[in-house]
């Protein structure tokens, strides 16, 4: 006689201590009462009084789609002394042994195969999304800046039932806000609420995104929308699927190794992989620091603002420096919290900021905007720079002649299959293996290049700076708004070293942003000079530039 229904209506694959809890039965009409889940009839059945005999299931695998909480589950029953049976198994009462090892193997058999299929599906699953992305297909809503172009479907079966496939192409109204918001993030590195800021300022030329759901448009930029951004690789032009886990953690983000993209760009894109790149290093280096100039206004009691913020580091500590002032007089301290503070460092050390800012607009002057700069910039380049090109160039040598040998010696054992007259079964198999070995080493040749290449080391080229202008240009007499702007289209980099009395001031001129650092450089001249609004001008950068990093750095002393 039954005396009780249990059962879950979730996944097999679950933990065992995740089962049981869900209330999804309750949005279905079954005729089968419910007495309760897994949990609870394991938690009845050791209470040693059950009431029940036995349990009974449909079949072995129903139990769960795991071996390892299939016979969990059955041990469990089986140590409060109720038996799991199967109702397309036999069932015996007679004797004192109710179950038999024949029995025993065909159960363990049927649960080892029910989690192979379950784990076969989702591999078959997971390689159909694979080549899905590889072919440049996109999964669910497009992404802000582009819309979807319906294309039809490659399976000439699903075709004819007007079934579609969808391939991304760039939305006029929308993809000019994201190229700004990589452009502002890359060069003026402005955090997510000061991008969203500057977006809401024109919502008709920066239309905000309109999520899956219409009802949570909040008709506005948010910090949340600028990180979507700024976060999401297929603006590179690739494809890429998987980046979150949304069935197994909630929706939160995968290691990027667990990403699958697309070898090749699918779609155009918006903008370069070396620009996402940089918009996602942005991140670290303005953690804690604000983007806005002027007081900060979370703290009413702000009276003064510092024009090195978020600029200055301590050489010994590499901590980012913060303002203090004493008798009218601003200051910039380094003072770690006690059990944080390093070998060789001070308690707290101080310089003064008008110390700093007349060495910064002597090495703006003599070296970013003087008549010498590239010159200066010629001789100032690591002499281990070229060396380091020299062996990167020997390395690549040395494994392209590796390979092209390998290949050579693949094409002998080709050619002596071809002279041999008459060629017995264990020759022809000899070759084969050869050739299948000498395939291998060529491929593993090959991957050693390709990972030499992508970590092929920067092309330093003082003609970048030729692109800036030249001329004069006070740094100190900037407004705070210009000068902030100026320093972060530059990228500065200030370290104090107390040790020497000396400050290293780095700035950085990249190729794919050259154009947008040289009209800031102009807007911050004419601001210096006649304290007025910038006006635009078209800066074009020399020809011929690779997009890699160049640097430009001086040393000024600090007395």
């Amino acid at each position: 006689m039954i005396v009780g229904f249990y059962y879950d209506i979730e996944s097999g694959r679950k933990d065992l201590a995740a089962r049981g809890h869900g209330r999804g039965h309750e949005r279905f009409d079954i005729p089968v009462p419910r007495d309760g889940g897994i949990q609870d009839l394991l938690a009845l059945a050791e209470t040693g009084e059950p009431r029940f005999d036995a349990v009974i299931c449909e079949s072995i695998e129903r139990v769960a789609r795991r071996t390892y909480f299939g016979t969990l589950i059955e041990h469990r029953l089986e140590a409060a002394g109720v038996p799991l049976l199967a109702a397309d198994e036999p069932v015996n009462f007679t004797g004192s042994r109710t179950r038999k090892a024949t029995q025993v193997l065909t159960r363990r058999v049927k649960q080892g195969v029910a989690e192979w299929y379950v784990l076969e599906m989702l591999e078959k699953a997971w390689g159909g999304f694979e080549e899905h992305t590889i072919q440049g297909y996109n999964v669910g809503k497009p992404p802000y800046g582009y819309a979807a172009d319906h294309v039809p479907h490659p399976v000439p079966a699903r075709r004819s039932e007007g079934k579609v496939k969808i391939r991304l192409t760039p939305d006029p109204p929308c993809a000019p806000a994201v190229r700004k918001i990589f452009e502002w993030r890359t060069v003026e590195r402005l955090s997510r609420r000061a991008i969203a800021d500057r977006l809401n300022e024109d919502l008709d030329v920066n239309p905000p995104p309109c999520p899956p759901d219409p009802a949570r448009a909040v008709g506005h930029w948010t910090q949340s929308n600028v990180r979507d951004v700024l976060t999401n690789p297929k603006y590179t032009g690739h494809m890429v699927w998987n980046r979150r886990a949304r069935k197994t953690r909630g929706g939160k983000n995968n290691p990027i190794e667990d990403w699958v993209w697309s070898p090749q760009p699918t779609h155009p894109p918006l903008v370069s992989l070396d620009t996402f790149v940089q918009a996602q290093s942005v991140g670290e280096l303005r953690e804690r620091s604000r983007s806005e100039p002027g007081p900060n206004t979370a703290h009413p009691q702000t009276a003064r603002t510092y024009a090195l913020r978020s600029f200055l580091f301590c050489a010994i500590c590499n901590r980012r420096m913060f303002g203090k002032n004493r008798r009218d007089t601003s200051f910039y301290v380094c003072a770690p919290k006690p059990g944080y503070i390093p070998e060789n460092h001070p308690k707290s050390l101080w310089i003064k900021e008008a110390f700093l800012l007349d060495a910064l607009h002597s090495f703006f002057a003599e070296r970013v905007f003087g008549p010498d700069r590239r010159d200066a910039l010629a001789a100032a380049l690591p002499a281990s720079d070229e060396a380091d090109r020299h062996r990167h160039a020997e390395r690549e040598k040395a494994l392209c002649a590796a390979r092209a040998d390998l290949t050579q010696r693949r094409d002998r054992q080709f050619h002596v299959l071809e002279l041999a007259d008459d060629p017995d079964r264990r020759f022809v198999h000899g070759v084969q293996a050869r050739v299948a070995e000498l395939d291998e080493r060529i491929r593993i040749k090959e991957s050693e290049i390709v990972d030499l290449r992508r970590a092929a080391p920067a092309r330093q080229d003082p003609a970048l700076i030729d692109a800036l202008p030249a001329g004069r240009c006070e740094v100190a007499a900037l407004p705070d708004a210009m000068r902030r702007r100026m320093f972060e289209a530059f990228r500065l980099q200030i370290r104090y070293d107390k040790a020497t009395n000396k400050a290293h001031c780095r700035v950085i001129l990249c190729a794919d942003t050259i154009t947008a650092t040289a009209r800031t450089a102009e807007h911050a001249m004419h601001a210096a000079q006649t304290s007025a609004a910038s006006f635009p001008i078209c800066v074009v950068p020399p020809a011929g530039l690779e997009p890699a990093a160049k640097c430009l750095e001086g040393t000024c002393s600090i007395h």
